[in-house]
């Protein structure tokens, strides 16, 4: 997928024609991945290349932080590169990331149209969501965006909500189902398990030092940290996960436990600066891994964790012998997690062998 950073000061159009549809898709969830099948179609009617474009920082969060109001910032469900990963998933040939500042805020609706949609990108066809808006104070709807490609001879029509079960399927209902520490709905809206992925970076390297208070563990609670963009994911908390992206491509994925937060027990000062991280424990560290990785490390890796079950929210310890004891506490919980899912998994299996 071709991504383009930005439209301004270029010397010539930035794509010559596509098929464009328009938002932030915090998530990708079902309701995106249905509008951007349907741009396929349409675009392959017109011969012309798909194109997503969305923003970062989110609108709202830009707006939080010039009226000083933290709190309209939606949580993220996603990082950027994440959404990238599954708008590419979906079969988009390109996106623009538009940097949403004071300049795009202030722009008039009409300019939205001429500059961005019409000389920049030469569209051909628009889809947008029956809510849509854009431009400065959010002046523009349909019926104006409409209007215009009529004028300018470019299509252009709107996709209403898309339900899953009676429910309408958007952001805001995934980010409801993470706050709830419901991954199975969470799942659900998502049409796939919810999942971070990322580089592997330095921590403190704590779970090391937890070997002396953990008898039989080896090296400790070692993690593989991915830091989440984001200072307000929709999820956080103690989850039972898959890691993918350690083993060659096709390997099992490695189940373990991880921490996504800002780890209260710990020193905000640390290395990694009160940042939200995503810290995942693997319970079975295969065998010959280390030897595999450079130094016996992953960090730099590109890896893929999967959130399954929530086990509890973040806890403070006032000890490392207490967060020794949490973290094996939640190592056994999880544990007890897998041997129940893979437990259901035979179980399912066997009724369908029956059933054939």
């Amino acid at each position: 997928m071709n991504i383009l950073r930005g439209l301004w000061n270029r010397t010539q159009p930035a794509l010559q024609g596509c098929a464009l549809t328009i938002g932030n898709f915090d998530g990708v969830h079902r309701g995106h991945q249905a509008m951007l099948a349907l741009l396929k179609n349409e675009a392959r009617h017109r011969g012309v290349p798909t194109c997503a474009m969305t923003f970062e920082p989110h609108p709202r969060d830009f707006f939080a932080a010039v009226h000083r109001k933290p709190d309209l910032a939606p949580a993220r469900i996603a990082t950027l590169r994440d959404k990238l990963e599954e708008l590419e998933r979906c079969g988009v040939d390109q996106c623009v990331v538009l940097p949403f500042n004071q300049r795009l805020a202030a722009l008039a609706p009409q300019a939205f149209i001429d500059d961005i949609l019409v000389r920049a990108l030469g569209v051909r066809y628009v889809l947008v969501g029956d809510d849509f808006r854009f431009g400065a104070q959010r002046a523009g709807d349909y019926a104006m965006l409409d209007a215009a490609g009529s004028s300018l001879g470019f299509d252009v029509a709107r996709m209403q909500s898309y339900e899953v079960h009676g429910i309408r399927v958007s952001s805001s209902a995934v980010r409801e189902a993470l706050a709830a520490g419901d991954m199975e709905r969470t799942a659900a809206l998502l049409g796939r398990p919810y999942a971070i992925s990322g580089h592997v970076v330095h921590g403190r390297k704590l779970g090391r030092q937890l070997a002396e208070s953990a008898p039989g563990k080896g090296d400790g609670f070692r993690t593989l940290n991915l830091r989440f963009s984001h200072w307000k994911p929709a999820a956080s908390g103690i989850f039972a996960v898959y890691v993918h992206g350690l083993l060659p491509a096709g390997s099992p994925p490695i189940p373990g436990v991880a921490n996504l937060g800002v780890r209260p027990s710990l020193d905000p000062n640390d290395v990694n600066g009160g940042r939200v991280l995503l810290e995942t424990h693997c319970l079975e560290w295969p065998a010959g891994l280390s030897a595999s990785l450079p130094g016996g490390e992953a960090y730099g890796k590109i890896i893929r964790v999967e959130l399954l079950h929530k086990l509890h929210d973040e806890l403070k310890y006032d000890s490392l012998d207490a967060l020794t004891r949490g973290i094996a506490k939640d190592c056994d919980d999880a544990r007890a997690f897998f041997a129940s899912l893979h437990a259901q998994t035979r179980r399912q299996t066997t009724r369908d062998r029956i059933q054939g």
